[in-house]
């Protein structure tokens, strides 16, 4: 049910991980970052007719922001993803108490046990230390943070156990028709219609992408852009020194055989061999130890930086020099995408953003090859590109648009020929002949599946599913546009089930259906747990979801 952050946090070197509920308790730092009611007397509503503090309240939060860090591998407030994936704090806030609330209501009790080891899952073969602090103390989290919100996730997922537990009632046989429905598969032939093949019979003037320009304009703002001075260390002048760190490790080949056996053979599937997969392991633990000691050069180097007066970006270049690294300048860059020439994280962005005049530096960034110190250059706002700057981007526009629009109009002909020609009596092959289009033939199709490369090269995979299961066997559909033309779908036939591998698979897709379905009657029981008003949420907070 839970995600995993192991694939997203790295560590500098791997021990075996013993967690107890004691060590949780060994680290404190003040909360940070998190937010949510201000100081003062504040109404945050009730929970089961009690009031909520401001301490339940902040407990909460904590909560479900280490849930998105686990999920998704960073926090909700750096990841650029947690708009569009409708994250919201307060809202969120609100459903935990609710169910901290019924955990109570229903006495659910979560043993040591059990949260020593959903922190073990969670972390793989990260050292707890490491992730204490990398990854919570630098955003105000304590151990004992964690310690709840992995005591309140397995509470969490008894309680869907309980409340769910009609939806686990589905029969085998219910399962199969539903195997059967989504697995059914279609043959098909498609006639498809490129702008590409269009581009040639495009007729292009001045006059008429002059016209296209004025009409899309705001396609070719820039955004606001950022530039950035930086000098950075580079991973490989350390690997010499990681490498004899390594050497001194007497416990070396145990600490690799223990990541050996927690990630398999599949974590590195271009190994050929056991002995390979252990000498990509050395080398990510060496990457690692040179990663660890560029960020201290570099923190030495900030630090030096730092005791300059008055802080000015101008001090970074004598004092590279003196250090021998050479200052390098960005070139422009925007939020969301960040520096093209860099393999940087968006963190980068995000620091060089909050640069100034008046605060021109920023800490190290951890970036895949390097560690970066970054300074402020310049800042440009947003604007419309002229169109002498950008011709040949708005030339390519316009022709590629009118081609589009050429194939469209060819595949709406199409169509027409194509339905007077069936009523007709003639085959979907020979109107095809006649008209001089060729169909494909497609891969065959069902419901269930989630990948389909020589269909999404041509169309979305969602628009070509429901094009052929709304298409009647035996029957072509209308014509359909889609991103860069459009096409017309003859449903040919369905194809024979596999029985043998029916067999083999429906005991575990009634498995799967039957943890659908406990969740769905969860949800429902939740949904109705609010429309009782077991929740009050004042205006005040309403106003924040």
């Amino acid at each position: 049910m839970l995600g995993t952050i192991r694939r997203h946090q790295h560590w500098l070197w791997v021990i075996i991980v013993t967690l107890t509920i004691a060590s949780f308790l060994f680290f404190f730092s003040p909360y940070s970052k998190l937010s949510g009611p201000s100081r003062g007397k504040v109404d945050l509503g009730t929970v089961n007719d009690q009031p909520i503090s401001r301490e339940s309240y902040q407990a909460a939060q904590r909560d479900i922001y280490l849930r998105y860090l686990v999920t998704h591998g960073d926090w909700p407030d750096h990841d650029a993803e947690a708009k569009r994936l409708g994250f919201n704090a307060n809202r969120e806030t609100y459903n935990q108490l609710l169910l901290i609330s019924k955990m109570k209501d229903l006495n659910i009790q979560v043993s040591s046990t059990s949260v020593a080891r959903l922190a073990a899952q969670i972390l793989g073969a990260a050292p707890y230390e490491t992730f204490m602090e990398k990854r919570l103390k630098p955003e105000g989290f304590r151990g004992i943070d964690f310690e709840s919100f992995l005591r309140h996730e397995l509470g969490i997922q008894q309680l869907i156990a309980v409340q769910g537990l009609s939806g686990k009632l589905i029969t085998p046989q219910e399962a199969e028709t539903l195997y059967r429905r989504e697995r059914q598969e279609l043959a098909t032939e498609a006639v498809f219609f490129t702008g590409s093949n269009y581009l040639a019979s495009v007729v292009v003037t001045p006059e008429s992408v002059g016209q296209f320009y004025t009409n899309q304009m705001s396609r070719y703002r820039l955004p606001d852009r950022v530039q950035v001075r930086y000098v950075q260390f580079e991973l490989t002048n350390f690997f010499a020194e990681a490498g004899q760190e390594m050497a001194k490790m007497t416990n070396l080949d145990a600490l690799v055989e223990h990541v050996y056996e927690d990630r398999g053979t599949n974590y590195y599937r271009d190994a050929k061999s056991p002995a390979e997969v252990r000498e990509k392991i050395k080398t990510d633990m060496r990457r690692e130890l040179a990663q660890r000691n560029a960020r201290k050069m570099a923190a030495a180097f900030a630090i030096e930086l730092s005791e300059q007066s008055p802080q000015r970006a101008e001090n970074l270049g004598p004092l590279a020099a003196r250090s021998n690294l050479t200052v390098k300048v960005t070139a422009p860059f925007d939020l969301q995408d960040g520096p093209e020439e860099l393999r940087v994280p968006a963190s980068f962005s995000r620091a060089a953003f909050a640069l100034t005049e008046q605060e021109p530096f920023a800490p190290a960034i951890v970036g895949e090859d390097a560690v970066y110190l970054i300074a402020f250059q310049k800042r440009f706002p947003s604007e419309i590109q002229s169109l002498a700057s950008i011709l040949a981007q708005v030339t390519a526009d316009y022709r590629f648009t009118q081609a589009i629009q050429l194939a469209r109009q060819a595949g709406t002909n199409f169509s027409a020929t194509l339905t007077a020609g069936l009523a007709q009596g003639k085959t979907f092959s020979t109107v095809c002949a006649g008209a001089k289009v060729k169909p494909v033939r497609m891969p065959a199709i069902s419901l269930a599946v989630r990948a389909l490369p020589e269909v999404e090269e041509r169309v979305s995979l969602p628009q070509f599913k429901q094009i052929a299961f709304t298409t009647p066997v035996g029957k072509t559909s209308d014509f359909v546009p889609t991103r860069d033309g459009g096409l017309i779908l003859q449903v040919v036939s369905r194809l024979p089930m596999d029985e043998a591998k029916l067999k083999t698979e429906l005991p575990a897709y009634l498995n799967f259906v039957r943890q659908n379905r406990q969740g769905e009657v969860f949800n429902d029981w939740f949904r109705k747990q609010m429309e009782l008003g077991y929740l009050q949420i004042p205006r005040s907070q309403q106003a924040q979801q």
